[in-house]
């Protein structure tokens, strides 16, 4: 999957558009990632991450960086051995092509 473009409220993910926050997973966009606690990533919103078993998990954390990761999604990722990076979206979406080649999965909030 590639990223050709992002900018506030919209992704462009191997030439389609998206204007909801996604999910890449190496196969496939899921669309419409809803998290329990819409600006906060918790367990329950990354069952499917966890299932697929990435190597790293890259989460956008929007344009201003106001979706935080809360520490019991860290402690389940890393006891599930799956390393973490949270940065802006716009930062993230650039780690995630830098990383292209590895078994990553990117849970990206496209908009604050």
């Amino acid at each position: 999957m590639k990223i050709d473009s992002y900018s506030f409220g919209k992704i462009v993910i191997d030439g389609k558009a998206y204007h909801s926050d996604v999910i890449i997973y190496p196969d496939r966009v899921k669309a419409d990632w809803y998290r329990v606690k819409g600006h906060e990533v918790n367990p329950s919103d990354i069952d499917e991450i966890i299932e697929a078993k990435p190597d790293l998990l890259i989460i956008g954390t929007g344009a201003y960086g106001l979706v935080k990761v809360s520490q019991e999604t860290k402690e389940l990722l890393h006891k599930n051995d799956i390393a973490l990076i949270a940065k802006p979206t716009k930062e993230a979406c650039e780690e995630y092509t830098r990383r292209k080649n590895e078994n990553v999965i990117a849970g990206l909030h496209l908009t604050c």
